[in-house]
């Protein structure tokens, strides 16, 4: 029989900070899969609007700006994001 060992260990200060650090990016591009999502509801439904498109283009525009944000940190931040 093989018995469940309880995990104890947890995410790190670094860890912690690391997801701290990205979680904008995170945001967007979890913002992005959900226009993604209501352009595909909508092409069953008669298809996207005018408004579904914007706010695609605006997810998308943000994952790309947020991104660049991140990449632009210098390099001793980035090492923890």
């Amino acid at each position: 029989m093989s018995k469940l060992h309880r995990i104890t260990d947890g995410p790190t200060a670094a860890d912690l900070a690391a997801i701290e650090a990205e979680w904008p990016l995170i945001a967007a591009e979890l913002d992005l899969l959900d226009a993604e999502i209501n352009l595909i509801y909508a092409d069953d439904h008669g298809g996207p609007t005018v408004l579904d498109w914007r706010r695609m283009r605006r997810a998308e525009a943000r994952v790309t700006r947020v991104a660049a944000e991140l990449a632009a940190l210098p390099a001793i931040r980035r090492a923890v994001a």
